[in-house]
């Protein structure tokens, strides 16, 4: 009997051992860096981009005529702002980005829906969207200025035009990579029709329906520049326009600037939709 207490107790202690050198789990705790180090982070490569650009131009580095300063492009900000026009031209651009991405943006969501939630609705709509992913919509801006002028309509199909069909993918694979388990559960607890899409399938394709609403608003820039560049007497592509006419190095800057600005304030409406939307995407990152 001591002989077979002693043999148990020297099998035992091997496994004893390696329990004992294992460390007890450990709770992860988010750690979020101090808003002091965050927010210039955010901004440091932007401060040396513009600082080389002052230094380029202050010594000469940079021709005028190539690429004006920050001393111009901030008198030709103060100039347009004082006369009004600046806050017209950035209202008229954001109201037909706003406009032509709503459009394409709805579009593009509700055909992904249908492609993604029905086999039918997939054989109706994927090859017409996939045309309309294959072609430039650029090459689409002569064709639209002859069917709709160059009226408001013309800029605002264009833009939407430019969206639909990245909309329209992100959402397709969204929805078909919806976890089927999840799709099942949910009907086994009673969701049927309307209700399964809006409270399961939309909140698991959310991600990608997110990143395709920031490419889409993206490419709207794009789309409105190609708009903006006919028929147009406001706008920030009317602006540019002109800057070319007159060789206006300081307003082609400033126009890049606005551009860039209405860019940051799309990504910064993405952004606040996806804390609120998915909030446990901040816990994701390694920090």
């Amino acid at each position: 009997m001591a002989v077979l207490v002693a043999a148990t107790a020297a099998a035992d202690s091997p496994a004893a051992d390696a329990l004992s050198a294992l460390a007890p789990p450990r709770t992860r705790i988010e750690k979020r860096r101090p808003t002091w180090i965050s927010v210039p982070l955010r901004f440091l490569l932007p401060t040396v981009i513009f600082a080389a650009w002052w230094i380029g131009s202050a010594t000469g580095a940079l021709s005028p005529q190539v690429l004006a300063g920050p001393p111009k492009v901030w008198s030709a900000f103060t100039e347009l702002l004082g006369s009004g026009q600046l806050a017209d031209f950035a209202a008229a651009s954001f109201t037909r980005a706003a406009l032509g991405v709503a459009l394409g943006v709805g579009g593009g969501l509700l055909l992904g829906l249908a492609a993604g939630l029905s086999s039918l609705g997939e054989e109706l709509v994927d090859s017409t969207m996939q045309i309309v992913r294959a072609v430039p919509f650029l090459a689409l801006v002569p064709l639209f200025i002859a069917w709709f002028g160059i009226d408001e309509l013309y800029k605002v199909l264009l833009i939407a035009v430019a969206t639909i069909a990245p909309m329209y993918a992100y959402t397709y694979l969204g929805v078909r990579n919806v976890d089927r388990k999840v799709v099942e559960a949910a009907r086994g607890f009673g969701l049927r029709g309307p209700r399964l899409v809006l409270e399961v399938i939309l909140p698991s394709a959310l991600p990608g329906i997110l990143m395709a609403l920031r490419v889409c608003l993206s490419i709207s820039i794009t789309g409105l520049i190609a708009a903006e560049q006919v028929g147009t007497t406001e706008g920030v592509g009317y602006l540019v326009t002109l800057a070319q006419e007159y060789n206006r190095t300081d307003y082609m800057v400033l126009c890049v600037v606005l551009y860039a600005v209405l860019g940051l304030v799309f990504d910064g409406l993405v952004r606040i939709a996806e804390r609120f939307g998915m909030p446990w995407r901040r816990q994701v990152a390694i920090r």
